[in-house]
């Protein structure tokens, strides 16, 4: 997903669908990645980070799902 580049990432992470303001602060605070940083100014490796944050959630929230009666 492309987010808005001038954006900060705390915000931008916001446009994907089911991320809000509380979740990304989360995302970006687990991944260690400046939440001041503008979404083009990221390094290749800080988006592995909040990828991986974000697909470690998204398979959490998913096991979570299955167990509810």
């Amino acid at each position: 997903m492309n987010l808005p580049r001038t954006k900060r990432v705390e915000i931008g992470l916001t446009y994907i669908y089911g991320i809000g303001h509380t979740r990304a602060a989360g995302i970006v605070k687990e991944a260690g990645v400046d939440p001041s940083v503008r979404v083009k100014d990221l390094s290749e490796d800080d988006v592995r980070k909040i990828s991986r944050v974000i697909e470690e959630q998204a398979a959490s929230r998913a096991i979570s799902a299955r167990r509810r009666p």
